[in-house]
C-alpha cells in the first residue's frame, strides 16, 4: 500500500484543494482542539494527541465536506436544492449547513431509521423522506429523486469536494501539533482518510504515516486494498463506519497514499468508548473511538510514535452508551453477577448476604430461581448482581463464598 507510483498530483484531490476548502469553511465550523492525553499516552506508550471533532455543532466532522460542497454549488443549483441518502452524521451535517445557507435539503432515510435521528435531521430544517428498509434502497430512491427533481446529490464520501473538506481535519492537526508522525483514522467509505492522506502526502519528506482503522465486522476497504474476501456483516458498535462498499475515488486514494489498514474488535471498540468518557470526560460514538481502539489492540505498532487520533463523532444513543459502560465495569470486575447454588431452606439467602457484608461488597439486585432450573426440587439458584472495588476484591468474595460451602460461578459478559 501507499505506492508512490501513483503520485499525489495525479489523484483527484490535491493539497491545494484541501487548503482551498479550509479557506472556504473555516469561519463556519468549529476549530476543534488537538490536545495531548497524558493518561492515554502512559497507557499505550505513544504520545497521543486527540482531535475532538465530536465538538462540532452536529457532533461530527462530516460538516466539513458537506459545507465545502455546498459552497461550490452554482446559484441555480442552490435554488433547486440538495439531496442525500444517510441515516447518520452526513445527514445532520448537510441539513444544518444547507439550512444556514438557505439551500433546500432533502434527506432520504430507510424506514427503519430510529425516530431520534429523523427528528434531529428535521430539526436542522431538512425534508426527510423515509424509503425502503435498507440504506441501499434509500440511496437508490435518492438518486431517482435527484434525476426527477433536479436536486444536486451530495455523496457522503465519494466526491472530491467532500474529501477535500474532510482533509481540513489533518491540516488543523498538523498546524496545532507539527510533531505528529502518525495519523490513526477510522475508515467507512474512505472520505476522511482520503483527505487526511492527501495532507500527509504533502508533508515535508512524507514524514506522516497514515493508518486506517475498520471494525472487524466491516472490513470493506481492507478487502478492497488487500484483495481479500472477509465477510462484511453484523451489529457493530461502530455503525458510522459500517460500510459494505467503499468509494471508487476513495479506494484509489487509499491505495496510493495510506500505509496500512488495521482491524479492531468489538470489545476494543467498547473499551475505547468507555476510556474516553472516563479519562477525557468526552462522549464518542463507536466509529469515533476506532482510532483509540486500534492504538490499544495494536499497541506495539505505535509505541514511541507521536500519533494523531481523530475522535470523528459523538452521536451515540444514550441507552447504548449506558450499556457499553456497564459491560466495561463488568469486565473490569467492578460489576458482577454471581450465580450461587443454595439449599431451599430458611436463612439460606441471609447467610449468603452475610458473607457479602463481611467482604464489603454491595448487593445491587437478587434473582431467585426455583422452577426453570435443572437442580432437584429442593435446590435453587440465586443470581446476585453486586458491586466490588476491583477484580481482586471480587475474587476475594468468591473465595469466601466457596469457603462457606457454596457453589459459585460468575456470569461473564460477552
Amino acid at each position: 500500500m501507499a505506492s508512490l507510483a501513483t503520485s499525489s498530483e495525479s489523484l483527484p484531490v490535491t493539497i491545494d484543494d484541501v487548503r482551498a476548502a479550509h479557506m472556504r469553511i473555516r469561519d463556519s465550523i468549529v476549530r476543534t482542539p488537538t490536545l495531548i492525553s497524558k493518561t492515554l499516552s502512559q497507557l499505550t506508550g505513544a504520545n497521543v494527541y486527540l482531535k475532538f471533532e465530536n465538538l462540532q455543532f452536529t457532533a461530527a466532522y462530516k460538516e466539513r465536506g458537506a459545507l465545502n460542497t455546498l459552497l461550490q454549488l452554482s446559484d441555480e443549483a442552490k435554488a433547486r436544492g440538495v439531496i442525500a441518502a444517510s441515516a447518520g452524521n452526513h445527514a445532520q451535517g448537510l441539513a444544518y449547513h444547507a439550512n444556514r445557507l438557505g439551500v433546500p435539503a432533502t434527506i432520504v432515510m430507510p424506514k427503519t431509521t430510529p425516530i431520534v435521528k429523523v427528528t434531529q435531521t428535521q430539526g436542522h430544517g431538512a425534508t426527510v423522506v423515509l424509503e425502503g428498509d435498507t440504506f441501499d434502497a434509500a440511496y437508490a430512491h435518492a438518486r431517482t429523486m435527484e434525476a426527477s427533481e433536479g436536486y444536486t446529490f451530495v455523496h457522503p464520501f465519494d466526491d472530491p469536494r467532500v474529501i477535500a473538506g474532510q482533509g481540513t481535519v489533518a491540516l488543523e492537526m498538523l498546524e496545532d501539533v507539527p510533531g505528529i508522525d502518525t495519523f490513526i483514522t477510522p475508515i467507512g467509505g474512505g472520505g476522511l482518510i482520503s483527505g487526511m492522506a492527501t495532507v500527509a502526502a504533502a508533508a515535508p519528506r512524507r514524514a506522516v504515516e497514515v493508518i486506517g482503522v475498520q471494525a472487524e465486522l466491516f472490513p470493506s476497504m481492507y478487502n478492497r486494498i488487500h484483495h481479500t474476501d472477509l465477510p462484511c456483516a453484523g451489529d457493530t458498535l461502530a455503525e458510522g463506519i459500517a460500510v459494505k462498499e467503499p468509494g471508487g475515488i476513495t479506494s484509489r486514494i487509499v491505495e496510493a497514499l495510506v500505509d496500512d489498514i488495521l482491524l479492531v474488535s468489538e470489545r476494543n471498540l467498547e473499551e475505547a468508548v468507555s476510556l474516553l468518557l472516563q479519562i477525557e470526560k468526552t462522549v464518542v460514538e463507536g466509529a469515533g473511538a476506532a482510532g483509540l481502539a486500534a492504538l490499544m489492540q495494536h499497541g506495539d505498532r505505535f509505541r514511541g510514535k507521536t500519533v494523531g487520533v481523530v475522535l470523528c463523532g459523538g452521536n451515540i444513543d444514550t441507552r447504548l452508551l449506558a450499556n457499553v459502560l456497564l459491560r466495561d465495569l463488568a469486565r473490569s470486575g467492578r460489576l458482577a453477577r454471581l450465580r450461587i447454588r443454595l439449599k431451599d431452606q430458611p436463612g439460606a439467602l441471609y447467610n449468603v448476604a452475610r458473607i457479602f457484608d463481611e467482604q464489603r461488597v454491595n448487593i445491587i439486585e437478587v434473582y431467585h430461581q426455583r422452577v426453570f432450573t435443572s437442580l432437584p426440587a429442593k435446590g435453587l439458584i440465586a443470581d446476585i448482581e453486586c458491586e466490588a472495588r476491583d477484580r481482586g476484591h471480587l475474587d476475594r468474595l468468591m473465595a469466601a463464598l466457596r469457603d462457606g460451602g457454596y457453589e459459585v460461578n460468575p456470569v461473564e459478559p460477552a
